[in-house]
C-alpha cells in the first residue's frame, strides 16, 4: 500500500470518528417563551437560572433560546398553544388568558383563599396529580405557581370601600377575578399585562388589579396614584413543556429537567414573590403613591358580599363538566390551611 493511500484511509477513518463523536455530543437547543419583560424576576431569578441549571446538568448538551414578553413569541394569550403546536418547546403563561382553558386550576383564583404565593403554589402543586393533571394533556408540567395577594391600583380616586369601586373600569386577569369585581360594583376589563400602562395613561381604564411586582416591572407607578392593599385574591401560572419534545430528549436531559423542576422548583415561589413585590411597593412610594390597607371591618363586608359569587363560580365550573369542582375547592382550602399551620410553627 502506498503512503498516499495509507494517509487517505487514515484521513477517512478520522473523519468518520469525528462525525460519530460530534453526533454523540451534538447540542440540543430548546426554545422557551414567557410574557413578562426581561427585567422581571420571573425572567431574571427563575427562568434564566433554571435554563442555566439544565445546561450545566447536561454538561452543555442542552441549551436554550428565550423569548420574553415583547418578542415575537411573548404574547401572553398564546403561551399554551405555542407549546402544544411545537412553536416553542417550553412556556410560562397565565392560566386566565385566554379564558376557560383551565377550569379546575382556576378555582385557586377565587377570593379569600389566600394572599400568600407560597400557600397558593403549595395548594396547586400538592393537588396536581389527583385533581388538575387532566387539564394539561400533551404537556409536561414543570411547575404551577401563584402570586402574592393582589391589590387594587387606581389613577384618579382611591378605593377604600366597595362603594368606591362602583362603576370603575378595572383591568382583570381571569374569569374569577372578573366575577369578583362585578360583585364589588366595578366593570372588569380584560387586558394582557403589557397593555395596562397605555390604557391607564389614555383613560380607557380607571385602574387594575395586580400584586406589587408589575408596578415596578411594567413602570405602572408613573400612572397609578392610589393602591389598596386588599390581598383578597391570587392568580396562577403554568410552566410547561411539550410532552413529545421532552420524550425525544436523551435520558440524561430528561433526568436533569426532572431534577430541577416540580418539587424543587415550586418551593421557591413564596420567597421569590416576596422579593419581586418589594421594588413595586418602593416604586409606588417613590412616585408619591398613596397606599391604604383594607380595614378589618371592610374586609368582612367584602367576604360576606363575595360568598354568593364564590358559590356561583363553583357552580359554573360544575356546569362546564367539572363534577367535583367543590371537592377541588375544598382540597385547595385544606392544603392552604396545612401550609399555614406548618409555617406558623417555623
Amino acid at each position: 500500500m502506498t503512503v498516499r493511500k495509507s494517509l487517505a484511509r487514515l484521513a477517512a477513518a478520522t473523519a468518520l470518528t469525528g462525525a460519530a463523536t460530534g453526533a454523540a455530543t451534538a447540542q440540543t437547543e430548546l426554545t422557551l417563551s414567557h410574557f413578562l419583560p426581561a427585567v422581571h424576576g420571573i425572567h431574571t431569578d427563575f427562568i434564566v437560572p433554571w435554563t442555566e441549571q439544565i445546561t450545566e446538568c447536561t454538561d452543555g448538551e442542552v441549551t436554550f433560546e428565550i423569548f420574553p414578553g415583547g418578542t415575537q413569541r411573548g404574547n401572553v394569550a398564546r403561551q399554551q398553544e405555542q407549546v402544544l403546536a411545537g412553536v416553542v418547546d417550553i412556556a410560562h403563561g397565565l392560566h386566565g388568558i385566554p379564558r376557560g382553558r383551565f377550569p379546575r386550576t382556576s378555582l385557586i383564583d377565587l377570593p379569600f383563599l389566600t394572599e400568600d404565593a407560597g400557600a397558593a403554589t403549595h395548594a396547586l402543586w400538592s393537588n396536581f396529580d389527583e385533581y388538575l393533571s387532566q387539564e394539561y394533556d400533551g404537556l409536561k408540567v414543570l411547575a404551577l405557581h401563584a402570586h402574592n395577594g393582589g391589590l387594587i391600583h387606581t389613577v384618579d380616586a382611591p378605593v377604600e370601600t366597595m362603594e368606591d369601586l362602583e362603576g370603575m373600569r378595572i383591568r382583570t386577569p381571569s374569569p374569577a377575578i372578573s366575577q369578583m369585581l362585578e360583585f364589588l360594583g366595578a366593570s372588569p376589563q380584560g387586558l394582557p399585562p403589557g397593555q395596562v400602562y397605555e390604557n391607564l395613561q389614555r383613560g380607557v381604564i380607571d385602574g387594575t388589579v395586580f400584586p406589587w411586582d408589575p408596578v415596578n416591572s411594567f413602570g405602572l407607578a408613573e400612572v397609578l396614584n392610589y393602591h389598596l392593599d386588599a390581598g383578597v385574591y391570587t392568580v396562577s401560572f403554568f410552566f410547561v413543556m411539550n410532552q413529545d419534545r421532552f420524550d425525544s430528549l436523551p435520558q440524561q436531559a430528561q433526568a436533569c429537567i426532572d431534577e430541577h423542576s416540580g418539587d424543587a422548583l415550586v418551593a421557591n415561589f413564596g420567597d421569590w414573590w416576596d422579593d419581586w413585590d418589594a421594588p413595586g411597593r418602593e416604586a409606588a412610594l417613590a412616585d408619591g403613591g398613596e397606599i391604604t390597607e383594607l380595614s378589618d371591618d371592610e374586609r368582612a363586608r367584602w367576604r360576606e358580599a363575595l360568598q354568593p359569587m364564590i358559590d356561583s363560580y363553583i357552580e359554573g365550573v360544575e356546569a362546564d363538566g367539572v363534577d367535583n369542582a367543590r371537592e377541588i375547592y375544598q382540597a385547595f382550602q385544606d392544603s392552604i390551611a396545612e401550609y399555614n399551620a406548618e409555617h406558623e410553627m417555623q
